[in-house]
């Protein structure tokens, strides 16, 4: 599977990524970008694999959908990149997010994730 990656740097993996998530399609992101044995460091811990990117992704989602985000500002350098992002859902804004990632053989193999949530009606930065 990973011979099809090797050509794709770190930005068109990171697109590919941010492309197929706004589009709702985790599977199809998971399958085309992210390592089998991928780590994932957040609040929430250290999670790893696919298995750890779904759990991750549920919990985000339980405050966001897919369509629901903006990404501010991508930053790659090599096989490390940084997406600044904010959401907003029903009841809650995310302002702050922010997720680095670690890419190779064309495939994500870590990411950190940052966001905290706040009710909409919070006007405090």
């Amino acid at each position: 599977m990973g011979e099809h990656h090797v050509a794709r740097d770190t930005r068109k993996v990171l697109e590919s990524h941010l492309r197929r998530r706004s589009n709702g399609d985790l599977e199809s992101d998971l399958a085309e970008n992210y390592a089998d044995d991928v780590v994932l460091l957040s609040s929430e811990g250290v999670h790893h694999g696919h298995d750890g990117v779904r759990l991750l992704a549920t919990i985000l989602g339980s405050y966001v959908s897919s369509a629901d985000y903006h990404y501010q500002q991508l930053l790659v350098e090599g096989e490390v990149g940084m997406l600044q992002w904010s959401a907003s859902g029903a009841g809650v804004r995310i302002h702050d997010g922010a997720d680095s990632y670690v890419v190779r053989g064309g495939l994500i193999v870590a990411q950190t994730i940052h966001y905290s949530t706040r009710p909409t009606d919070d006007t405090s930065n």
